[in-house]
């Protein structure tokens, strides 16, 4: 068997195009494969226009694709490809080869290859594995999840979450929204704000969604994705996430310690030190030096301890089997609040005074958590996971840069597409 035949069955070229020579560059270290139809070809193609018979009409400038490497080395594949023109209409077009990928430098091996690092390493690395540079492999990358996501169907969406995303250093955020059933992203957009939930449901209808299909939204209390929620999907009850609940009375509770801790009471102050982490965990959580520093502390004479035996008592109420009952028990938690503040320092305490506000007001979300029983842990989950390769990337260049690495690495597209 012969270099070419050996190269022509490898390739899977069939009987409509022939390897015709094929060499190995020794300065560049590079096997060079040039490539060309047969008669073949010219039995099988039609004009796409009027489905007439085409023949070779010329064959414009050579075009080089880089393929996936042979024995380590650098592989080529050199080819003229035909322009074909219609015997009817005369239109004339360029024929695509059978190894080409979505970019004209690259076959469908190697895309397939290189889509397959980008899910693991930066794109710097991907870049010198492959010997490429990262602005093509980006342009590549940017085709590929255009072309999927294009053909993303959305049309069973109904349990739809939304977080923030942090952008960049400062207030610079994007919102993503995600099936939360499906648990992959939908939609990324710029802001944070009422417009964010505009562009989504635009979005959606273009992949046969509907924006009143939605039934839950899942998200914080943000007041502008509420009315974001309330302006475009009309059938969607907003559950506000528990981990978001908890987190805004976890934050009060360390707003007390600081707040305690700059009172001026230096005894107070030497208590506190050191303990940040105490009152962040739960006590089945805390290491054996940090329970012993615990039972070390005069528990009766901190307001933060007051507070954190709050956050734990909240907590608790989410293991309330029924909605009703929730209900209850969030109502005599606020107004217990209320009177521990009165009790031992109104100022204090105000941090946990406007966390029980809070909690009142957006008490119907909050309960249709036992409704329907919707979180954002894979948003949250999604954030732990993109800031870790967005710090491993060394961040990206662009927002572009960013949504198209989300849509790559947790839209489930259908990748590669060819």
């Amino acid at each position: 068997m012969t270099p070419e035949k050996l190269f022509h069955d490898l390739l899977g070229l069939g009987l409509k195009w022939e390897v015709t020579e094929s060499g190995f560059e020794h300065k560049r270290g590079t096997v060079v494969l040039h490539l060309r139809e047969t008669s073949a070809l010219w039995e099988a193609v039609h004009c796409p226009k009027c489905t007439g018979h085409a023949f070779c009409y010329d064959h414009p400038k050579p075009l080089v694709w880089r393929h996936l490497n042979v024995f380590e080395h650098r592989c080529e594949l050199h080819c003229r490809r035909p322009r074909a023109r219609c015997r009817s209409c005369r239109h004339t077009w360029l024929v695509r080869p059978p190894w080409e990928g979505l970019s004209t430098p690259f076959t469908k091996g190697f895309e397939a290859f290189t889509l397959l690092l980008m899910r693991e390493m930066p794109m710097t690395k991907v870049a010198g594995v492959t010997g490429e540079s990262d602005t093509r492999l980006w342009r590549m990358l940017f085709r590929q999840v255009d072309a999927a996501y294009a053909e993303a169907d959305f049309s069973n969406v109904c349990c739809v979450g939304a977080d923030e995303l942090s952008l960049r250093k400062g207030h610079n955020y994007l919102t993503v929204f995600a099936d939360l059933l499906a648990k992959r992203v939908l939609f990324a957009t710029e802001g944070k704000d009422k417009e964010t939930w505009t562009r989504f449901t635009a979005e959606l209808e273009k992949h046969n969604g509907h924006r009143h299909a939605i039934t839950q939204a899942s998200v914080d209390m943000s007041p502008a994705y509420a009315a974001g929620i309330t302006a475009n999907c009309r059938n969607a009850q907003i559950v506000n996430d528990k981990y978001h609940v908890v987190a805004q009375v976890n934050g009060a509770v360390d707003e007390v310690r600081k707040a305690q801790a700059r009172s001026g009471d230096e005894t107070r102050a030497a208590m506190l030190k050191f303990t940040r982490w105490i009152w962040r965990k739960n006590p089945e959580n805390l290491t054996d030096k940090e329970q012993a520093r615990l039972a070390e502390l005069d528990t009766e004479a901190l307001c933060t301890a007051k507070a954190y035996q709050l956050r734990l008592m909240f907590q608790s109420i989410y293991r309330e089997p029924t909605a009703g009952a929730a209900e209850s028990r969030f109502k005599a938690w606020g107004r217990l609040v209320r009177g521990v503040a009165r009790k031992y320092s109104e100022e204090l305490l105000a941090p946990m005074v406007k966390a029980a506000g809070m909690v009142e007001r957006h008490l119907a979300g909050i309960l249709a958590h036992w409704k329907w029983g919707v979180t954002n842990a894979f948003m949250e989950g999604l954030n732990s996971v993109f800031s870790a390769t967005k710090r491993k990337a060394r961040g990206y260049r662009s927002q572009e840069y960013l949504i198209t690495m989300l849509y790559f690495t947790a839209g489930k597209l259908r990748l590669p597409q060819f």
